[in-house]
């Protein structure tokens, strides 16, 4: 079972550059580990890979470890 579902908001913790860690950002993907296919997934340690999508428009995979929900200063 995923941790997140699509549409939470959360942060980058971990596995992304300095400039992108705690931005607010949406779960707009889920890859599952019994989907992930292919040589792109091996960069990723085992688990759901989650593709967020940021304030700016950019997204990018992350893997669940690296995600926590985002909460409003």
């Amino acid at each position: 079972m995923s941790k997140f579902d699509f549409d939470d908001i959360v942060c980058a913790i971990a596995g992304l550059p300095e400039s992108r860690l705690g931005l607010k950002a949406w779960i707009v993907g889920i890859t599952s580990p019994e989907s992930r296919r292919g040589s792109y997934y091996e960069q990723f340690p085992p688990g759901e890979i989650y593709t967020v999508e940021f304030e700016d428009g950019s997204s990018v995979d992350v893997h669940e470890s690296g995600l926590k929900y985002y909460a409003e200063d």
